[in-house]
């Protein structure tokens, strides 16, 4: 197992233990006179016990072989041979020797065996408030990090018993956290709110983490606003992208869509999207607000880039977009490229209309003939109707009307291919007659 000095598990678990229950050397002495000063330091409501040189030397004894020796074994069978004794030992010295237990249970990674071990002090009464209070905090971490969220909480409620003061901000956080992990979004929106303010009233910056759990918490309860004004809190004080693209995402789910689009613009203009699917997430934006050339312009430069691929859904979008911009030119051989790519007819329907629209009629009647091949049409009638219309600028009026019979038989395109056809029809007899008239020359 990975060695590791007691000094350090302190400083990783950002535990505020006193001295007291640091460093064997530093506290636990031989004199009783050391004790009695001990003694005085706490509320004169509690005697505690002293601790007693033989009992200090077996457990500076297991410190040694764990800190210097490195051999934890060793050092965990010295505790147990004075565990065997305990029955002779007072309140303050087992506790002391549970302690060191829990201390080379963590530091071997043993992570269950050390919250049994720290349980077991608080258990031993009486012993130093201080003591007492740093190691039930201590529990309170220890239980957050193995998910034991309940005993969590209930350790911190020991710790506050003890307290005489407000509830400190670290601890209003943790308590948050166990919440949030327990799904009691209530509960965790009310600790991390006061951890905030608490902070905050201090003129102090809240911890970014913080700031995260908060926002989780307040999404989890379906409370968007509050999201929202986190997240412009993050944007303020950190400046991460990521925060911005959230806050983004944000007002657009509250309706809040022009400010959606100018918080992108902004991320956009400093870098900020460069991700495919934030670049998407934008030309929608773009489009939506009736912007596409735009929209077109950053998914073109992004597919040349390599950051957006050229896949069915972006290349439909893509020509979308620069037909709506009304960039025809542009917008053809994009959609020619996404009507490759797709199974169904629907594609080469819509482009059958634009072709038809620049009077690129051959080309229509080919898009077309591709639509009903491939078939699944949500308006197959409106395929035969382009075709029968662009056969018919194509003075072809036989073609077209066989095509505007097609299109009469389905009822979204009936109306309009009737009325084609009586044109056509009409157009066909002036043609007939002005070739009869012709040919009687």
């Amino acid at each position: 197992m990975m060695r590791k000095q007691t000094n350090t598990l302190l400083s990783a678990l950002a535990f505020a233990f006193a001295s007291a229950t640091v460093s064997l050397p530093t506290i636990l002495v031989a004199s009783d006179a050391v004790a009695q000063e001990q003694k005085a330091s706490e509320k004169k409501t509690r005697r505690v016990p002293t601790l007693r040189g033989k009992v200090y030397e077996q457990l500076a004894r297991a410190q040694t072989a764990a800190d210097e020796a490195g051999n934890v074994e060793e050092a965990i069978s010295i505790l147990k041979e004075v565990e065997d004794k305990s029955h002779s030992m007072n309140a303050y010295e087992k506790a002391m020797m549970y302690n060191f237990f829990g201390f080379i249970y963590y530091n071997n990674e043993d992570y269950a065996k050390a919250l049994e071990s720290f349980a077991k002090v608080v258990e031993q009464q009486p012993i130093p408030e201080k003591f007492e209070m740093t190691t039930l905090f201590s529990l309170a971490q220890l239980n957050l990090m193995q998910g034991n969220y309940d005993d969590t909480i209930t350790y911190l409620e020991r710790w506050e018993s003890l307290n005489t003061g407000p509830v400190p901000v670290k601890n209003k956080v943790i308590k948050a956290q166990a919440y949030y992990q327990n799904k009691k979004y209530d509960e965790a929106a009310m600790w991390i709110s006061e951890a905030v303010a608490d902070h905050e009233a201090e003129g102090m910056i809240p911890d970014e983490g913080w700031l995260i759990l908060q926002r989780a918490i307040f999404y989890e309860l379906k409370q968007p606003q509050k999201v929202k004004d986190v997240l412009v809190k993050m944007v303020k004080l950190f400046d991460e992208p990521k925060y911005w693209i959230q806050l983004a995402g944000m007002y657009g789910e509250l309706g809040e869509e022009r400010k959606q689009l100018a918080i992108m613009e902004t991320a956009y203009q400093r870098g900020f999207v460069n991700t495919s699917a934030d670049v998407f997430n934008m030309a929608q934006l773009y489009y939506y607000h009736r912007v596409p050339y735009k929209g077109a312009k950053l998914m073109e430069q992004a597919m040349n880039d390599g950051v957006l691929e050229k896949n069915l859904r972006n290349l439909k979008f893509l020509g979308q977009s620069w037909s709506l911009a009304k960039e025809q030119d542009k917008a053809i051989p994009v959609m020619m490229q996404a009507a490759e790519l797709s199974d169904d007819g629907e594609l080469d329907a819509q482009l059958a209309q634009i072709l038809l629209n620049e009077e690129r009629f051959d080309d229509a009647i080919s898009a077309a003939d591709r639509a009903v091949e491939k078939g699944d049409l949500r308006n197959p009638g409106l395929v035969y109707l382009i075709k029968g219309m662009a056969l018919y600028n194509k003075k072809q009026y036989a073609l077209a009307l066989n095509q505007l019979a097609e299109a009469e038989k389905h009822q979204k395109s009936r109306a309009m291919a009737q009325q084609w056809k009586q044109f056509v029809q009409g157009e066909k007899r002036q043609a007939d007659a002005i070739a009869a008239e012709l040919g009687a020359s």
